[in-house]
């Protein structure tokens, strides 16, 4: 933020130089932003019984996940699951703050751990980008940053693609690549938009998504209390600071901070933590890393600034599990459990059965008394499927109107019937009848519904 400031006394936007130190959390992040990547550009490639791992098609309206198809008949799920995500964002929040952010958000990852270290490469640390930024335009800054941009460029469009694969699936992703492009205007124009958005965010806004765009970070602001785990520091232990003197101090009249500033130097939103907990810290311990090794070379405790709550600072008190957080937890228990169910007992395919309102029984020839029904049969998968209704009872009839066809992938399928029953059959003034949804001889699903008829006495 205090770049930001600077910039607007200046009229133009501070670039951010942040170092890299490479700590023990450092390292932590490395290794995870690597799994991460890893799956992100596998991810649209890996199948499960034949479907991807991860598909988001608005455009089908069709959805993947761990290889289960879904589609907007499954939207009650989908508000479920919002649900579940929205509560798990708030106590997480509540109890670790924004960390999220540092460690887990595509933003942070992609900018420190890819981009970021491409132009270091490249450009150097950050005291020699800062100089070349400065310097005229000569042969050297010409080649490193249009070396940089290029690179920069030829990832954009990696993420572009691998992102739009999770989009419309890999088959059509590959078609869009190896077919000419008159054949795909569509998703050749996408690919390139998405590249274009990447670089820019990247190469030009960085920082700024985190500290303006994103809406997490007052989110935060408002959910963290005096018990929440933040990057923090320590100001009853380094307070007075103070550089580091040869003279000594057997009073203890200055604290541990020697005001060396490495803790801005190393964060990648400009921001002071000596100040306090600020929504643009999003939490990625770079600055954890740059104290531990300053105190380690003066010989002083480490976690001069780590992860504490205010509470942990002042009160001294240990991490504690609070009554909010012990009601958000029962919450999302619960939700997930009522999601977790809904999910296990959803079948491939759906049958839905309804007598016509209003109508009365009609008396059939040969002794049957009919009902008619309106049925709704859903295909949730991503083939088509062959499908016949069946009573349980084998002296039931049954008698289409609008008889069930082949299904496609994701569709529904009206069919009106008379359900035909032997009057002789008909012992009360409604009787339970048993549906078979049978798919390739196989019995998928058994509905129960209501026949209207005469009381035989």
């Amino acid at each position: 933020m205090e770049g930001l400031l600077a910039g607007k006394e200046s009229g133009k936007r501070q670039w951010m130089y942040p170092l890299v130190r490479k700590g023990r959390f450092y390292k932590w992040r490395s290794w995870l932003s690597y799994f991460y990547l890893l799956f992100f550009f596998s991810g649209p490639f890996l199948r499960i019984n034949g479907r991807p791992l991860l598909l988001l098609n608005v455009i089908d309206r069709q959805f993947v996940l761990l290889g289960q198809v879904f589609w907007p008949q499954d939207i009650f799920l989908f508000v479920l699951a919002s649900l579940v995500f929205l509560v798990c964002v708030v106590i997480f929040t509540i109890a670790f703050g924004r960390i999220f952010c540092g460690w887990i958000c595509p933003q942070t990852i992609f900018m420190e751990m890819v981009f970021r270290k491409v132009e270091i490469w490249i450009e150097g640390d950050a005291p020699k980008r800062k100089k070349l930024d400065a310097a005229g335009w000569n042969k050297e800054k010409i080649i490193k940053k249009v070396s940089k941009h290029v690179i920069f460029i030829l990832i954009s469009f990696l993420i572009a693609n691998t992102f739009l694969a999770y989009i419309i699936g890999s088959e059509s992703l590959i078609s869009i690549i190896t077919e000419p492009v008159t054949a795909h205007w569509v998703g050749f124009i996408s690919i390139w938009v998405f590249t274009a958005v990447f670089y820019l965010v990247y190469s030009r806004v960085r920082e700024l998504v985190c500290i303006l765009i994103c809406p997490y970070g007052r989110l935060q602001s408002v959910l963290i209390d005096q018990h929440t785990l933040v990057v923090a520091y320590d100001e009853v232990r380094g307070e007075p600071r103070g550089r580091l003197s040869r003279e000594a101090d057997p009073f203890n009249l200055k604290g541990d901070c020697v005001d060396c500033n490495l803790c801005v130097a190393v964060c990648p939103t400009g921001i002071d933590i000596r100040k306090g907990t600020q929504i643009e810290c999003i939490n990625c311990t770079a600055c954890i890393d740059a104290c531990n090794q300053v105190m380690d070379k003066i010989h002083k405790p480490r976690n001069l600034i780590g992860y504490f709550s205010e509470n942990m600072i002042r009160l001294k008190e240990k991490p504690t599990f609070t009554g909010r957080m012990m009601a958000y937890t029962a919450v999302i228990t619960v939700l997930i459990a009522v999601l977790s169910y809904f999910i296990l007992s959803r079948t491939d395919m759906d049958l839905t059965v309804m007598r016509s309102a209003g109508m009365l029984y009609q008396q059939q020839p040969n002794g049957y008394i009919s009902n008619i029904y309106n049925a709704e049969i859903i295909n949730k998968t991503d083939k088509e499927k062959t499908v016949t209704i069946l009573a349980d009872d084998p002296s039931v009839k049954i008698k289409y109107i609008q008889a069930p066809d082949v299904i496609g992938k994701g569709a529904t399928e009206k069919v009106v019937f008379f359900i035909m029953l032997p009057a002789s059959h008909i012992h009360a003034a409604k009787t339970k009848i048993r549906l078979k949804l049978v798919v390739s001889c196989q019995v998928i699903q058994t509905v129960s519904t209501n026949f209207i008829g005469p009381v035989n006495d």
